[in-house]
């Protein structure tokens, strides 16, 4: 056992502790990437910037995970919490290209950290009651929730851009702030309402030195998970694909809108708004990936909402007006969140108890390494051809990624076979 929550309030924790996370980043949804605009980076030097974020998640990713893994979810959460406030101011002083490197760097940690505990921690407390149960249902309303968090933080950011309230700073400078106090706040509420028992017993200087002398053990053998299960390593490399068309609709996205409407600012007005109801379909997006893994499949479920979040991306980049720029990451932002539940189903499959957050964190590692290579990448594609250029190849790569669905697939139908195999009446349960 790994809390002394029942299944029910545990599910209410997560849920909750997972809007108090996503609420905030509403509130910058590309503010980051038009401050740098604004304070005179180009398009290079943002995209190029911005890998020093993938770079330490690509550091600290397995290790992080590992100690999740051997001390527990809480102490990382909460230190996770930390590093992100302080990410936070970095990103509101910086001035120049090596400032904003050291603010993604920190970022990057805050990530790292960050990735795979609090979903861990859940999983961990329903298979504790049912073991082997899949929990795509409850990140289906998770992802809800973090759209609805996400949309309303996004929507109340381009308003406070739009109004303006202190003519002596850029209008882009107030949704930051209250970033950084909205991460205050889920620190005190991770703080307070997560409850775990302890792995190890004894003083907390024995148990950190026991949990870092077994990290890397635990880091071997989930690695070893990759050389021996196809399924899982597959699974992993989804994740490089995937990044690159994320890249053009989370990076590419508002300065291309900037481009298109002439000025960072009108773009950052634009953006909250868009932000917004992006989100707002991201939550229906994920409720009706929910629905479609219980009725096609996790895997069926996974490739139709990354096969068609891709072909978002390549209409994204053949767009020639802000609104229509706008529908397409609108229709893009509800395929992202119709794959995601099924997605994460599969992970949790390959992983137990011993190993789940290092298990989700190589797919994380997989994502922010790969968006370290990829970024800068397109934005020298982008700087020598065009923004768009850039945003309609980044999705034909994201879509090419549905061949490594098929070893679940195939694990998928081996399943069914020996199911009706067992259970005459199983064909048509």
């Amino acid at each position: 056992m790994t809390t002394n929550l029942s299944p029910a309030a545990a599910k209410r924790v997560f849920f909750l502790l997972s809007t108090t996370r996503w609420l905030p980043v509403g509130f910058v949804a590309g503010i980051f990437t038009l401050i740098a605009r604004e304070r005179g980076l180009s398009v290079q030097q943002i995209t190029l910037y911005m890998t020093a974020q993938g770079i330490m998640v690509l550091l600290l990713e397995l290790p992080t995970s590992g100690f999740a893994d051997v001390l527990g979810r809480k102490p990382v959460l909460l230190i996770a919490g930390v590093v992100n406030i302080i990410a936070g101011f970095a990103y509101l002083f910086a001035q120049s290209f090596w400032t904003f490197a050291l603010a993604a760097g920190l970022m990057g940690v805050y990530r790292a950290l960050d990735s795979g505990p609090l979903e861990a921690w859940y999983v961990d407390t329903i298979h504790d009651r049912e073991p082997g149960a899949d929990v795509h249902g409850a990140i289906s309303i998770q992802g809800v929730l973090v759209g609805v968090g996400m949309g309303g933080g996004a929507l109340i950011s381009g308003g406070l851009v739009a109004w303006h309230p202190f003519k002596e700073s850029s209008a882009l400078l107030l949704p930051v702030q209250i970033f950084v106090a909205l991460c205050v706040v889920h620190l005190l509420a991770t703080l307070t309402l997560m409850r775990e028992t302890p792995r190890s017993t004894g003083r907390l200087g024995l148990r950190l030195a026991s949990s870092v002398r077994d990290t890397p053990t635990v880091i071997r053998e989930g690695l070893g998970l990759l050389r021996t299960n196809v399924v899982l390593r597959s699974l992993v490399l989804v994740e490089l694909f995937w990044v690159t068309g994320m890249m053009a609709y989370e990076t590419l996205m508002p300065l291309r809108l900037a481009e298109l409407l002439g000025s960072e600012e009108r773009a950052g007005v634009w953006m909250g708004p868009s932000a917004a109801a992006g989100w707002a379909l991201f939550s229906f997006g994920s409720w009706l990936g929910g629905r479609l893994a219980d009725r096609l499949g996790l895997v069926r479920a996974a490739i139709l909402g990354r096969v068609i979040n891709g072909l978002g991306v390549v209409v994204m980049g053949l767009t020639l007006g802000p609104a229509a720029l706008i529908a397409a990451y609108l229709f893009t932002y509800t395929m992202h969140g119709a794959a995601s539940p099924a997605y994460m189903g599969l992970m949790h499959r390959e992983a137990s108890s011993k190993n789940r957050a290092t298990i989700l964190s190589m797919g994380s590692l997989a994502m922010q390494g790969g968006g370290a290579v990829v970024g800068p990448l397109l934005g020298v594609l982008a700087a020598r051809t065009s923004i768009g250029t850039a945003m309609v190849l980044a999705g034909l790569v994201s879509t090419v990624g549905f061949i490594c669905f098929l070893p679940a697939r195939r694990r998928e139908r081996g399943r069914a076979i020996d199911l009706t195999d067992g259970d005459p009446d199983a064909a048509t349960a």
